[in-house]
């Protein structure tokens, strides 16, 4: 896979590493890989490509496209779908932070 790291045990543990196709990715979510290529065009999750070209998901980017159709689900249309999990996603990164911060005082 080029510049992808070769996978390893430790691959199997980082919520980042892009260990899932488009195909895979719509199982395992039950929706379309139409779905998938709409939330990369609203610029929620960007997957990586494989040398030939194919969409890779991470499990992080799997977790934020099930929110994403949760919230479709519900109503919600894609587009506010997708900035309510940005904006979910920056307060939890904030928590982080600041629990962080309180544990280092």
């Amino acid at each position: 896979m080029g510049s992808d790291p070769s996978p390893g045990p430790a691959s199997f543990d980082d919520d980042d590493y892009p260990a899932f196709t488009m195909g895979r990715a719509a199982e395992m979510l039950g929706t379309t890989p139409g779905f998938l290529r709409s939330l990369g065009e609203a610029k929620l999750i960007t997957p990586q490509r494989s040398d030939g070209g194919h969409r890779r998901y991470s499990r992080y980017q799997l977790r934020l496209a099930a929110r994403a159709r949760e919230l479709v689900d519900q109503g919600t249309a894609l587009e506010a779908a997708c900035r309510i999990i940005i904006l979910e996603d920056q307060l939890a990164e904030a928590q982080r932070v600041n629990e962080q911060l309180r544990d280092e005082s």
